[in-house]
């Protein structure tokens, strides 16, 4: 009987594109369902009625939510295939934290960053770049954050690798350059320039559009609250 393997997601999530990482690595075949998350699908609310948010991976009409969870079942489920997370139970602990620390503390440093300016921005870029620099301690050494290929923690921290760049060209604010952290910039050259990465990316242009759109009712809030 051959499994059914279906990726509930929108165009441009990346917390989805964790879950397509994963399966292509695996060789595993599935079906995309794009989602708009403006008017959700019958079939979204069924399959994660809690949230109600991508990504859902559906398998043997069994369903599960939450990207970094959904990512512990595929590498459990296929296990032959491309191991995700190490062997060694303290390394499989670390690799979890750190996913846990990128969701927890790194994207929304950056996203607090991204969606202020000025003094507020200033103040905001601090924990930004203290964050980045316990990922840079965290990768010497190796080629990726798993080791020498791609890996569990790899998937979790791809967004850094193509969300960052767009942000700092919509605000002309430099977070991640050479000189401060060179084994983040080499990480970002090599996980997305691998074929399987490199392929999946959205569109740059739209999500250009995208956040742009995203960033400018922070600022409008903002600048009605100075002071008159």
């Amino acid at each position: 009987m051959a499994e059914e393997v279906k990726v509930l997601r929108t165009w441009s999530s990346p917390f989805a594109l964790r879950i397509v990482w994963a399966l292509k690595l695996k060789g595993v075949e599935y079906e995309t369902i794009l989602e708009d998350l403006s008017s959700k699908s019958p079939l979204l609310v069924q399959y994660n009625p809690v949230y109600k948010k991508v990504p859902v991976l559906v398998h043997n009409g069994k369903a599960m939510a939450e990207s970094l969870l959904i990512l512990e079942y595929i590498d459990e489920t296929w296990k032959q295939k491309y191991p995700l997370l190490p062997e060694d139970p303290y390394e499989r602990a670390r690799a979890r934290f750190w996913a846990k620390f990128s969701d927890d503390k790194v994207l929304p440093s950056i996203w607090d960053a991204f969606t202020t300016q000025g003094k507020e921005q200033e103040e905001a870029i601090m924990p930004v770049m203290e964050n980045l620099k316990l990922l840079e301690e965290e990768l010497r050494g190796k080629k990726f954050f798993s080791g020498e290929t791609i890996g569990f923690l790899d998937l979790a921290l791809g967004w850094l690798a193509n969300l960052v760049s767009m942000f700092e060209e919509i605000t002309g604010l430099k977070m991640i350059d050479e000189e401060t952290f060179p084994l983040l910039v080499a990480w970002i050259h090599d996980f997305s320039h691998v074929p399987l990465i490199q392929e999946t990316w959205p569109p740059r242009d739209r999500m250009l559009t995208k956040f742009r759109a995203m960033r400018e009712p922070y600022l409008a809030a903002a600048r009605n609250h100075l002071p008159k």
